[in-house]
């Protein structure tokens, strides 16, 4: 475990040139590289860490080279990871293999207390199994309210970085944002497998297909399977459970059967697709999937949440020296930039994999011809359009 590097009192007794609320991939890369920049970071999580978690497991060349780019590359060789070659679609019998090199894939427990303990080794301090919501501005400070247990305490911080992930609504109550969620939004699922069968080979990401959802599997580097799905919730109604509804998905599919799977503790999340009505305030930002998400297609979700914690802290920087709107005003446009234009990618894919129809077309397609792929990975892969150096 990963343990406090102060107490919750000294926290509030200290002022904060930046607190980070969320230490997941997004909030601990922008809390170290604040911190790489001298500047006094407190960065926050209501959970204890190392965390398990079944989503971002993967990672495409596009966050292997935000890794590279903040000299953090050695994470994943010094945690071995798995490396990604390609992924299996499947649906109602059907499959193809879409080439998708250079990717890699890692436990989150492991990745993220990695990118923690470089934040803190970088100078941040960190607060783990604590709550922390932002408030508003006083006298050019951001207020931001922290508990843990049944003691609560104040803290004041030049600018408030929200990476608080889907349920960052609680994070920011008093912010006057609000985060919307969309009509058709599917709800997240997954789990960790410790007995998979052998036909889920490692370097190989699968993606089960049906109308009700899909599920997506791949090899960790300790052998185990990470399976994680989205699913509408009414199928999982009908199913009896998320992890009928994989189960059922799975034979669907057409791909091999994973013992016990229905009966397996399964971890739902809330709705996924959502977004907030901005991405930043007076001194607040908000990255990761706190400033929106949709349904991610291999590596995506990861790759967008290094990106914007390399990016933000640039401006955040700036926000130290002298606030103004037009920092807001950039962070809203870069986010844009890199973000939210990528997500297309995300949308196109998702409105597919909804349709059997269009999903088995795609299928025959690469099966026929798959160098109709290159142009689709090679956008997943590119680098962010806001790239910031490493210095």
């Amino acid at each position: 475990m990963i343990p406090p590097t102060l107490t919750l009192d000294e926290a509030s007794r200290r002022r904060w040139d930046a607190v980070v609320i969320g230490a997941g991939p997004s909030g601990a890369m922008a809390a170290r590289e604040l911190a790489r920049r001298r500047a006094r970071v407190l960065l926050v999580d209501r959970s204890n860490f190392p965390r398990g978690k079944v989503c971002g497991c993967c990672l495409n060349l596009r966050a292997i080279d935000a890794l590279r780019r903040a000299g953090l590359a050695n994470i994943l060789d010094e945690s071995h990871a798995v490396t990604l070659q390609d992924v299996r679609i499947a649906s109602s019998g059907r499959s193809a293999l879409l080439p998708l090199p250079g990717g890699a894939a890692l436990s989150r427990e492991r990745f993220d207390a990695a990118l923690i303990r470089a934040a803190i080794e970088a100078g941040a301090e960190f607060l783990p199994h604590t709550t922390a919501a932002a408030r508003g501005v006083d006298d050019g400070t951001r207020r931001v309210s922290l508990a843990s247990g049944k003691r609560a305490v104040s803290a004041g911080a030049k600018v408030v970085i929200a990476a608080s992930g889907l349920g960052s609504s609680l994070a920011l109550r008093e912010t006057g944002i609000e985060v919307r969620v969309a009509r058709n939004s599917r709800i997240g699922a997954g789990v960790i497998v410790d007995d998979a069968p052998a036909d889920y080979a490692p370097g190989t990401t699968y993606m089960s297909t049906a109308p009700g959802g899909y599920v997506g599997m791949v090899r960790l580097e300790d052998g185990r399977l990470d399976v994680a799905a989205a699913f509408d919730p009414a199928y999982v109604r009908r199913a009896g459970g998320l992890g009928p509804a994989a189960a059922t998905i799975l034979r669907c599919a057409g791909l091999p059967p994973i013992a016990g799977l229905a009966r397996k503790r399964w971890h739902g999340t809330t709705t996924l697709t959502r977004r907030p009505t901005r991405v930043a305030s007076e001194r607040l930002f908000l990255i990761g999937d706190a400033a929106g998400y949709v349904e991610p297609f291999t590596g995506e979700g990861i790759a967008c949440a290094l990106d914007c914690g390399l990016a933000v802290a640039r401006l955040a920087e700036r926000g130290l020296e002298r606030w103004d709107e037009s920092v807001a005003r950039e962070w809203i446009g870069s986010h844009r930039a890199m973000v939210v234009r990528r997500q297309y990618i995300c949308r196109m894919m998702g409105t597919i994999l909804r349709r059997p129809t269009a999903t088995r077309l795609l299928i025959a397609a690469l099966t026929a011809l798959p160098a109709l792929a290159s142009p689709f990975v090679e956008r997943l892969n590119a680098p962010a359009r806001d790239a910031i150096p490493s210095t």
